[in-house]
């Protein structure tokens, strides 16, 4: 029987953990990118063989890079955006020649991704993320203090999310802060609200319609490239599936993914199919989703949230949540069965449990949330392949 290709996300050599670690974990593949290279560079050659002959000392492969991120200036398609698609094209040519098949990437204006709370203790004590759009809007309006963010809530919205600043710390206010900066890109930065606020202003003119034209616009610049190149594009869906801070989203539901794939044919052209991100938003059917791009799917990640019908999100064990997981994986085990081939997938964030709270992880990769997590799919798969085998 064909098995999803089980892999981890590493940071680099700057990571907490360390290759031999995530060896131990039996994983066979790394997820994982040049972060030192400045987004808009060109990745050479020789910077990713160092990287990968690294990671095969180890007796793994890198089977997926996470992400081959793309400037703002393309997503905008202003500045310098023919440079960075040229240097994208050039990097993905290395990428190829180096033997790396799979490239994920987003396209999500200013934030890669969104949570209000970093650490909220969930019933069993573990810390988790999780989205809370009342922290979000007040964010929004008393601490940012978008230009006319008003007009995006309801005037209850508004009393609401007043009345619940009002009842934060000054520390907990910060911390609401910075917890929603993490989200952008080398926000290890001192962003202040003028340079976020600069930020936001720089999309003000761009609309869905307007982004999703610029994404199809560099999707037909590089897809050529990656097919030549034998690589697969896994586009990574918005997360959270909404807009946030007045921003366009593109890459949020069914009807978006359609159009994308519809416009760019190539198979090059794929997904991430990211059950947490998609699964944020009830109302996308997961089931649908993967039944309709299944040819499209590149790469997996796996991971289960809870929803509430004010909006609030956070992330569940892995197997039990509103992702219909079971369901996902015995489309997963037929898909295999069917290609003869595998797909990377790795268990998207996890739990910080109490053992591991003194080590400072990057937010939702600690290593006892990840193991636990790969350890629930690997025994639903391997159960649902038995299942599949009793059938033939």
């Amino acid at each position: 029987m064909i098995s999803m290709k089980q892999t981890m996300r590493w940071y680099g050599p700057n990571d907490v953990l360390s290759l031999k670690d995530l060896k131990q974990a039996g994983i066979s593949g790394i997820v994982t990118a040049l972060h030192e290279i400045p987004v808009g560079d060109i990745w050479t050659k020789e910077a990713i063989t160092e990287r990968r002959n690294l990671i095969e000392s180890f007796g793994m492969q890198w089977s997926v890079i996470e992400s081959l991120p793309v400037h703002e200036d393309i997503k905008k398609r202003s500045g310098n955006y023919k440079e960075y698609i040229e240097n994208y094209k050039k990097s993905l040519h290395n990428i190829g020649k180096c033997g790396i098949a799979v490239v994920a990437y987003n396209f999500m204006p200013v934030l890669d991704w969104v949570r209000t709370d970093h650490f909220h203790e969930n019933e069993a004590g573990a810390s988790v993320l999780k989205y809370d759009p009342l922290k979000f809007i007040y964010f929004d309006l008393f601490l940012l203090k978008r230009k006319n963010a008003e007009r995006d809530y309801t005037k209850e919205q508004v009393r609401a999310a007043q009345e619940l600043g009002n009842n934060l710390s000054a520390e907990e206010k910060e911390e609401l802060f910075k917890s929603i900066l993490l989200g952008l890109p080398g926000s290890t930065e001192n962003f202040t609200p003028e340079i976020i606020k600069g930020l936001l202003d720089s999309y003000s003119h761009i609309t869905d319609k307007k982004l999703r034209e610029n994404l199809v616009h560099f999707l037909s610049e590089v897809t050529p490239i990656a097919e030549r190149s034998k690589i697969n594009l896994a586009i990574h869906p918005d997360d959270p599936p909404f807009s946030v801070l007045g921003l366009p989203r593109v890459v949020s539901n069914y009807k978006d993914l359609k159009f994308i794939f519809n416009q760019v044919k190539s198979e090059a052209n794929g997904l991430c199919y990211c059950t947490g991100s998609l699964g944020a938003n009830p109302d996308n059917d997961l089931l649908k989703i993967y039944d309709e791009f299944e040819g499209r799917i590149h790469f997996l990640h796996l991971r289960n949230v809870q929803k509430k019908v004010t909006g609030v999100f956070m992330e569940s064990d892995h197997l039990n949540g509103d992702v219909p997981m079971v369901a996902v994986v015995k489309r997963i085990v037929n898909t295999l069965q069917k290609r003869k081939e595998s797909i990377p997938m790795r268990p998207d964030h996890g739990y910080l449990h109490t053992l591991e709270a003194h080590k400072n992880y990057y937010v939702g990769y600690s290593f006892i949330g990840r193991l636990k997590g790969l350890a629930e799919l690997r025994g639903l798969e391997l159960g649902l392949q038995e299942s599949f085998n009793l059938k033939l």
